[in-house]
């Protein structure tokens, strides 16, 4: 049984013109057996409230590490991180991260994994409970809500890892290349939930991806990533309308773009 989205009617959206992240000379060195491996240096971009931002590169290019520092998961070895002027020195509510491999809890059912974060914040069980179905509903899962994660699709999984975090009404959405081990079908379909999520809820998002044509589909900005060691070697706005067509020659035209950034 496939899950029923609740689509969001497609509107004009107004993003805010101020400031939530600034990310100035960032950098960070590793001990390996002895030997510092510069994974990161001199990484500085600021982004605006409300934006999709993609952050584009091969492998090994640094972008996990990136989210990472960004997430307070890691310490930078140079170089500062603001949310909302405040020092991000620690993970935080403020910052949600979505990974690759979905990290539910095996032992808990679908509704169950998602009210696992409103455990200690504020509301009754009720009120939690009105949040969960709602967060149900949007993700299509109502009718899946006593599933646990072992009996549900990867796909599926995915969205409950969505609702985990979208619950907790973060300033931003952190994502780790969430969509990478999806059949192509599904990876579609998740692109699409994002969007309509991020419509509805006007989150600031950073997506982590080495794929070019998940990158123009979802983002207002990309950050094309050099490595040895990793840099921000090109930003590229992109100001197609929404939904994007592949077969759009502008989708095209971008895409030929970044794979020349890439050395593609």
């Amino acid at each position: 049984m496939k899950p029923k989205l609740k689509l969001i009617p497609p509107g004009k959206q107004t993003r805010s013109t101020s400031r939530i992240l600034e990310v100035t000379g960032l950098g960070k060195i590793f001990d390996v057996n002895g030997s510092f491996l510069k994974v990161l240096d001199e990484v500085s971009f600021s982004v605006v409230k409300g934006c999709l931002i993609c952050i584009l590169g091969r492998s090994g290019c640094g972008k996990t590490t990136l989210l990472n520092l960004l997430a307070g998961f890691l310490p930078p070895s140079s170089g500062s991180i603001y949310l909302e002027g405040r020092p991000v020195v620690k993970p935080g509510p403020d910052r949600c991260v979505v990974f690759q491999e979905d990290t539910l809890f095996p032992w808990l059912t679908v509704s169950e994994n998602i009210a696992f974060g409103l455990r200690g914040t504020p509301g009754d069980k009720t009120e939690h409970a009105r949040k969960v179905d709602r967060f149900l509903s949007l993700v299509g899962l109502t009718e899946f809500r006593d599933y646990l994660p072992r009996e549900i699709s990867g796909g599926m999984k995915q969205r409950v890892a969505l609702a985990r975090v979208l619950i907790l009404a973060p300033r931003v959405l952190l994502m780790d290349e969430p969509f990478a081990s999806l059949d192509a079908q599904t990876r579609f379909e998740m692109q699409a939930l994002l969007l309509n999520l991020w419509k509805e809820f006007s989150h600031t998002i950073l997506f982590v991806t080495h794929d070019v044509d998940e990158a123009v589909t979802l983002a207002d900005r990309i950050f094309v990533m050099d490595r040895n060691p990793g840099r921000i070697r090109k930003e590229l706005s992109v100001p197609l309308p929404r939904p994007r067509r592949k077969d759009d020659p502008r989708f095209m035209s971008l895409t030929r773009t970044l794979y020349k950034s890439l050395g593609v």
